[in-house]
């Protein structure tokens, strides 16, 4: 009897001491993103004040209606939706059709051309942002929407392609096999039998690849000047001459913009998000 109460003690220390870390853990996390959401409602000249205030006397939405007046925050807002929004479709479709040929045909060339594909995400932006400049401004892709939605549409390829085909090649040949001996074609197997199937990973890349494109601060900021995302207006705030020219209130409302779609993204697609990790990265 002695030997059971020590031993529910024993689990009761430890799941005490689990809940006690998650709880520390969460604190870290959270408390940043607390605070910015508490500075983008509190006044200018409240923000400093001593002692620190962590629920504000005077809440105010003004820095909201600052942005949106003076930043141009809705253009920003609908330049970000429609690159993010055509990254999303085009990159998705190329990427579903080179997973499924690289989980199906087997061959030296096409080993070697997946190989490249993945080798790319070792290389750096900043390694090839300056040949990458030069042929923008060649071809004249620079500042355009389609400019940038190409280059967003590369940064996201190697990560898509690696989880799609590693899922596609859990999917049985059996089963486009029968399809073909019941008459249907290549197309029709593919788009009623494989593509179906990789929905749940599909959903998955398309909402890892929204966070990526939603955060992505170089390719905007390099490569464009007059459109503008929501991710680089951050950095083209009015400075002001108080509080060492930073605004304060204008930056930390500009960042919960930019971190509620993310979190409200993972919170509701979180089980979704590491089924289609864990079902997608099994074997590479």
């Amino acid at each position: 009897m002695k030997e059971t109460n020590k031993y529910k003690v024993y689990r009761g220390l430890i799941a005490a001491g689990r809940w006690a870390l998650f709880g520390i853990v969460a604190f870290l996390i959270l408390f940043p993103v607390y605070w910015i959401f508490i500075s983008s409602i509190t006044p200018s000249g409240e923000l400093f004040k001593t002692p620190i205030d962590y629920l504000p006397d005077h809440p105010t939405l003004e820095s909201y209606a600052f942005l949106i007046e003076n930043v141009g925050l809705l253009e920003k807002i609908g330049n970000t939706i429609l690159i993010v929004g055509v990254t999303l479709i085009v990159g998705t479709i190329l990427c579903s059709m080179a997973a499924y040929g690289f989980a199906r045909f087997k061959s030296r060339g096409v080993s070697l051309a997946f190989a490249f594909v993945i080798a790319t995400m070792l290389i750096p932006e900043v390694v090839t942002a300056r040949p990458l400049y030069e042929f923008m401004r060649t071809v004249g892709l620079y500042d355009t929407y389609l400019g940038l939605i190409i280059l967003y549409i590369s940064a996201v390829i190697p990560f898509t392609v690696l989880i799609l085909k590693n899922f596609a090649s859990e999917i049985p040949v059996s089963l486009e096999e029968a399809a073909a001996i019941d008459g249907a074609n290549f197309i029709q197997r593919l788009f009623k039998i494989v593509l179906p199937l990789m929905r749940p990973a599909i959903a998955t890349v398309c909402i890892i690849n929204f966070i990526t494109c939603l955060n992505n601060f170089f390719t905007p900021l390099y490569y464009s000047n007059d459109i503008q995302v929501l991710s680089v207006a951050i950095v083209q705030l009015p400075l002001r001459d108080n509080m060492y020219g930073v605004p304060w209130d204008l930056v930390s409302s500009m960042g919960w913009i930019i971190l509620l779609p993310i979190i409200i993204f993972v919170a509701v697609f979180e089980k979704q998000i590491m089924d289609g990790i864990m079902a997608g990265g099994v074997k590479a």
